[in-house]
């Protein structure tokens, strides 16, 4: 009788005891199937965070450098009256269009800000608890020397951050496009529509804050929602967040004066793979003067690449645990079957059995209950994976966001270059923010053939090792010996 059939023979009369060695082989192989899920499903998130999170580029004015010029010009100055002012260099759109012909960048957008006042209708006026009731303290109008409506001059209101995440929707018409350049048009919020009675096709008149101080027609195609957190983002002097107004940024620089033509107070650039952000970066800056600065941000994949690969670990740990652990159970469990099966063993040696067709009985025995296994823990894995990820997942984002907010991340933006009224720079409309980092990232968990063949690689392993270390009695054990015994 061959080895093939006294194992189906055993594994058929035993049934108690293979049931139980089903049992424990399924543990065992759903939480490595669990692991590599896991790990699977992490690598694939931080794949795709390449292309979601996306990382962006900042070209402004080199601060440093211009703190360094004035600061030179102070030790220089004989008179005591006058002060050296800041200066920043306006961006050159010139120099930003080759940047924007590296390889790696995908596509980017241009920032011009400015202010401008109301003429021809009211603005939105926002109320505080220091009695007044237009913006700043003591009822003070907010931002009257520098205008009370913001001008947000943009290449495209889809490529800025308040748009891409969400805070700021089209509710009416459409937002501003890379078609818009060189016209009138505008996009106004809500709120501001609804107080002066304005919608999408109707002109508004606005008036320059500086030089002759003209009036300028402008013409709404669109009005957007901005989010209920704007305002209470704003500062007590700041103009309420609906007078914002989104236009062309050459709308701002016309507004901002001649001398702005064919400028930006900084330019955005979206990077095809974050990972490739400081290498494009490098390439840039051969590009550059000094008197611009290039700044990163792909914070987002960053959080999301940690997150990931904080998980993706615990994952490999759990498999390797798992494998090991179940291992030297199945070693154990084997080895007390061996013992009990003596008798059988010395009567087989006893008729001139190979002791290799032996321990390939045993084999072929596990392999059968291995097979089973694997088919419930196909089934099984899969829950146990989505449970342990969403843990996993929940856990390390806390932990990352918990690092971010004790590290602590530079706020504010720093100021672009053009009138006093500009609020443009390095962290201008187009540069994502601290929170829009911190988003949480999902693990998609899914069984593949992949999965499966690796699943039963494991099996495989496991079940070989437990045989070997259980059988290494076998090879020494005396016929004679074992039967009167």
């Amino acid at each position: 009788m061959n080895f093939f059939k006294r194992a189906w023979l055993n594994v058929w009369a035993k049934k108690g005891r293979s049931v139980l060695l089903i049992l424990v082989s399924s543990a065992i192989l759903m939480f490595v199937l669990a692991g590599l899920l896991i790990r699977s499903a992490a690598v694939k998130a931080t794949e795709t965070a390449k292309n979601d999170a996306g990382a962006t580029i900042t070209l402004s004015a080199n601060r440093q450098s211009a703190f360094k010029k004035m600061r030179s010009q102070s030790s220089s100055s004989t008179s005591k009256t006058s002060r050296p002012k800041l200066t920043l260099t306006p961006v050159k759109l010139s120099d930003a269009q080759k940047i924007a012909k590296l390889s790696n960048i995908k596509s980017y957008n241009v920032t011009s800000s400015t202010t401008a006042n109301a003429k021809s209708y009211d603005t939105v006026s926002t109320s505080t608890g220091m009695g007044g009731n237009s913006g700043g303290p003591g009822g003070m109008k907010s931002s009257s020397s520098s205008g009370d409506t913001q001008i947000d001059g943009v290449t495209a209101t889809s490529l800025t951050t308040d748009f891409t995440s969400k805070q700021s929707k089209i509710t009416k018409g459409r937002g501003i496009q890379a078609s818009d350049k060189g016209t009138n048009h505008v996009v106004i919020e809500k709120e501001l529509a609804s107080q002066n009675n304005l919608t999408v096709g109707d002109t508004m008149t606005i008036k320059e804050t500086t030089g002759s101080k003209s009036t300028l027609k402008v013409k709404i195609v669109g009005i957007y929602k901005a989010s209920s957190t704007s305002s209470a983002s704003a500062g007590p002097m700041s103009t309420d967040p609906s007078n914002t107004i989104y236009a062309s940024y050459t709308l701002a620089n016309t507004i901002k004066g001649s001398k702005y033509a064919k400028t930006a107070d900084s330019v955005t650039f979206n990077v095809n793979n974050p990972a490739k952000v400081s290498a494009t970066k490098k390439a840039g800056n051969q590009i550059i003067s000094s008197k611009y600065s290039l700044s990163t941000d792909d914070a987002t994949y960053q959080s999301v690449k940690t997150s990931m690969n904080s998980v993706a670990s615990f994952a490999n740990k759990i498999v390797w645990l798992v494998a090991i652990a179940g291992t030297i159970i199945l070693a154990l469990i084997v080895i007390l079957m061996i013992r009990e099966r003596r008798f059988e063993i010395g009567v087989l040696l006893s008729l001139g059995e190979a002791r290799w067709k032996i321990v390939a009985q045993f084999f072929t025995e596990m392999l059968m209950v291995i097979v089973i296994a694997l088919a419930i823990a196909g089934v099984g894995g899969k829950f146990v994976g989505n449970q342990l990820g969403s843990q996993l997942v929940s856990q390390s984002a806390t932990t990352t966001q918990t690092t971010s907010s004790s590290t602590g991340q530079p706020g504010g933006r720093p100021g672009g270059s053009g009138n006093s009224g500009t609020r443009g720079g390095a962290g201008g409309p187009g540069q994502s923010t601290t929170a829009t980092a911190a988003k949480k990232a999902e693990l998609d968990i899914s069984v593949s053939a992949v999965d499966l063949a690796e699943l039963g690689g494991f099996g495989l392993a496991i079940t070989f090792l437990s045989i070997m270390i259980a059988s290494g009695g076998i090879l020494r054990l005396e016929p004679k010996k074992v039967l009167i015994s």
